[in-house]
C-alpha cells in the first residue's frame, strides 16, 4: 500500500462504507484514527482494501485494528433511509454517524472515493482508491465490512430462505430467485428492487 503524500496521524480519520450496492439491509460505515506506528504495524500484518482480503484474513485483522487504533466508530443508515433519501445521502449519513461517534472530532477526514462528504463541516480530502492508499481508510473498510457481515448473518436467521448468510444481501441469482418466489422482507431496499423489476415492497 503506497501512502506517499497521503496525510496520516492522530488528528486524521479515515472513513469508508460497505453495503452500498446491496439489495438488503443497512449501509455501514466506519471511521478509524491511526498514528504512524499503528499504521505501519497494520500494513506489515497485511492490511489493505477489505475487498482484496479473504473473510478469514479480515477476521484476523479486526482484533489488531481494535487493539492499535487511537479511535474508531461505526455508523449505519437503514434500508428505509436509503429508500427515502437515496443511496448517496444514506451513505453520507452512515459516515457522518461514524465520525460523530469518535471520542473527539478529527482535524481532517479522509474519504474513500471521489465524492466529498457534504454533511461534514470540517476539513476533508477525497482519495480515489483510498482503501489502497491510506491505512486508516483500509482499516475502516475492514471494520465496516466485518460489522455489516455479522449483522446480516444474524438477520439471515430472522429471514431464512433468502441465502443472506451467503451473499450479504447482494443481487445474486439465488437472492433474486428468492425475491421472486417469496417477495421482499421489511428490510429490503424497495428503491433498489424497483430497478430490478422485482415487484412492489
Amino acid at each position: 500500500m503506497s501512502m506517499e503524500g497521503v496525510p496520516a496521524g492522530p488528528g486524521v480519520a479515515g472513513v469508508d462504507e460497505v453495503g452500498r450496492g446491496s439489495l438488503f439491509g443497512p449501509v455501514f460505515a466506519a471511521a478509524v484514527v491511526l498514528d504512524h506506528p499503528s499504521a505501519e504495524r497494520l500494513l506489515k500484518a497485511g492490511l489493505t482494501d477489505s475487498k482484496k482480503l479473504s473473510a478469514k484474513r479480515r477476521e484476523q485483522l479486526l482484533p489488531l485494528i481494535n487493539e492499535v487504533c487511537m479511535d474508531a466508530a461505526l455508523g449505519q443508515a437503514s434500508a428505509r433511509e436509503i429508500d427515502r433519501q437515496g443511496i448517496r445521502c444514506a451513505t453520507e449519513l452512515a459516515m457522518l454517524r461514524a465520525l460523530q461517534r469518535l471520542d473527539r472530532p478529527p482535524e481532517l477526514v479522509l474519504v474513500d472515493g471521489s465524492l466529498p462528504l457534504r454533511l461534514w463541516p470540517g476539513s476533508q480530502e477525497t482519495l480515489v482508491a483510498g482503501d489502497s492508499r491510506s491505512a486508516a481508510i483500509a482499516a475502516a473498510s475492514v471494520m465496516a465490512k466485518q460489522a455489516r457481515d455479522a449483522l446480516i448473518r444474524r438477520l439471515s436467521q430472522r429471514f431464512p430462505g433468502y441465502g443472506l448468510e451467503r451473499h450479504a444481501g447482494y443481487g445474486t441469482v439465488v437472492h433474486r430467485q428468492a425475491l421472486l418466489a417469496s417477495g421482499p422482507t421489511a428490510l429490503h431496499r424497495c428503491s433498489f428492487l424497483k430497478r430490478l423489476l422485482i415487484g412492489p415492497c
